[in-house]
């Protein structure tokens, strides 16, 4: 035995060691792939700083340009006006120097008053001396050394510090999840937090191998978040948190693994009444049940019809009546060896069995439904056995056909309950304590206890008629549930209780 635990020391140890080694190498893969990534983000911050360089400098060395321009016209237009006069001055000058080699006073008196309109029009006159434009361009000169001081203060984002996951603060009840943490250094640069978790069934460190992805919920603006609503199905869930400020998200928190065990179980098809249409959750009667193969056993089986005939006895409302129903009537050869209950058992059982510990689950029956009943059997309930009706089973029971009822049964005794059938029933199962509760899963309003040695493992059991239920499994026993267990232990309503009632 001593051998025995050393061995299976060493394999958890193996074990925790291979999944730290996957975990090691998983980490590098990322740190080579995110490294790759940075760099290729890097690259493109710094092209989209060049580009953003190169399309300023391209503006600027436009507007240099379209300034000589400018400059260069208007001078360049100067330039062609004094020319233009200084032709037209230099042939007046001409024309009056000849003027004064003139000897006829006549016609040196034309010569001169023509001479004289001439200047009084001459263009040289009327021309403005000073150039229209400087050769001044500082005003197009930069100065870029505070930008050059600010690239060269380029440098990567600050990132938050990791928060720390308290696991005394977290919370783990009523099928929900409160995620508690805290930054170990203020930073009121953070701007919200995100919290990432999965479920598993490992304890310790989350593996990297054959696990689920993780889910995300972000912007979170406190430091602790509930999740509500969970199905329990698995036995723990991993948990991680980081930090965000308005550019970037900080390092995970080291992750933290809580325990989320639950009672999880599915509807036995395997087992259950021929008349029964079930999946691994929902349960439906089904009054055609087997139709389709005794057709192709009427030749084979001379009374086949017997079973036919049987199903057309129905009531007024079109149902045949589960009193009315011929145990002998079915051919045991139908839908192969699903055959374990049969006759007026309409029953299917749970797949999985309670050996201990306290355990929950709700039953939801179809609005139309006529007849149900749910509670826990031994696995030996016989194949015509009804729920309730022999000392290996438990059940409340409710009837809407003909008249109204809702009892509870055991070991075919039966106790009226003068209480409203709720929408939606909770079942309680303290295999230990010998304890078997049921209330109105919305209120959690008591409505019958069994207190009882349960001697074999039990199975949920649910028998079903006209109509349909619907199952929810996954879920821990409600804190209501529980405060109302340590106040109403030893209430009225025990298994013994029903052994001086009258048997329906």
């Amino acid at each position: 035995e001593a051998l025995q635990r050393i061995i299976s020391t060493l394999a958890n140890k193996n074990d925790e060691i291979q999944n730290f080694i996957d975990t090691l190498n998983h980490t590098l893969k990322g740190v080579q792939e995110n490294s790759s990534n940075i760099l290729s983000e890097l690259d493109e911050e710094f092209d989209s700083l060049y580009s953003i360089l190169d399309e300023v400098k391209e503006s600027m060395i436009n507007c240099i340009k379209q300034e000589q321009a400018r400059k260069s016209q208007e001078l360049q237009s100067q330039i062609s006006q004094c020319n233009n006069a200084l032709e037209n001055s230099e042939e007046l000058l001409e024309f009056a120097t000849r003027s004064l080699d003139i000897k006829e006073p006549e016609e040196f008196s034309k010569a001169a008053r023509q001479i004289k309109d001439r200047v009084t029009m001459a263009s040289a006159f009327r021309l403005s001396l000073k150039p229209k434009v400087s050769d001044n361009m500082t005003h197009l000169m930069v100065d870029f050394s505070q930008e050059r001081q600010m690239l060269q203060t380029l440098k990567f984002l600050p990132v938050p510090k990791a928060p720390e996951i308290d696991p005394v603060e977290c919370l783990v009840a009523d099928n929900s999840v409160t995620v508690a943490w805290r930054m170990l250094e203020e930073d009121n640069k953070i701007d919200h937090f995100i919290l990432e978790h999965r479920k598993t069934n490992f304890d310790g460190l989350p593996r990297v191998k054959d696990e689920r992805c993780w889910e995300i919920i972000d912007n979170i603006k406190g430091t602790e978040y509930t999740l509500s609503g969970l199905k329990f199905d698995s036995k723990y869930m991993n948990f991680r948190v980081r930090a965000c400020n308005k550019a970037v998200a900080g390092e995970y928190s080291d992750p933290v693994t809580l325990e989320t065990k639950a009672l999880n179980f599915n509807l036995d098809n395997s087992s259950s009444h021929l008349n029964l249409k079930v999946e691994d959750t929902c349960v439906e009667w089904d009054p055609t049940g087997g139709k389709g193969q005794e057709s192709k056993m009427k030749g084979k089986e001379n009374k086949g019809s017997v079973h036919v005939t049987s199903l057309k006895k129905h009531t007024r409302s079109g149902t045949p009546s589960p009193k009315r129903t011929s145990v002998g009537s079915r051919p045991p050869a139908v839908r192969g060896s699903r055959d374990r209950f049969t006759g007026e058992s309409y029953t299917v059982l749970g797949d999985t069995a309670i050996e201990s510990g306290q355990h929950y689950w709700e039953v939801k029956a179809q609005k139309d439904c006529k007849s149900y009943s749910v509670g826990v059997a031994y696995k030996t309930l016989g194949k015509f056995d009804q729920l309730g009706k022999t000392n290996t089973s438990w059940c409340i029971h409710v009837n809407n056909w003909l008249q109204n009822t809702f009892a509870a049964k055991h070991n075919n005794k039966v106790k009226a309950l003068d209480v409203t059938v709720p929408e939606k029933i909770g079942v309680f199962c303290d295999f230990d304590g010998g304890q078997l509760s049921f209330y109105d899963a919305n209120s959690k309003q008591l409505l019958y206890s069994f207190k009882t040695k349960f001697t074999q493992p039990v199975l949920p059991g649910f028998m079903v008629w006209c109509g349909g239920l619907s199952l929810s499994t996954g879920m821990q026993v409600p804190s209501a549930v529980r405060t109302l267990q340590k106040s109403e232990n030893g209430m009225t309503g025990s298994a013994s209780s029903l052994n001086n009632v009258v048997t329906q």
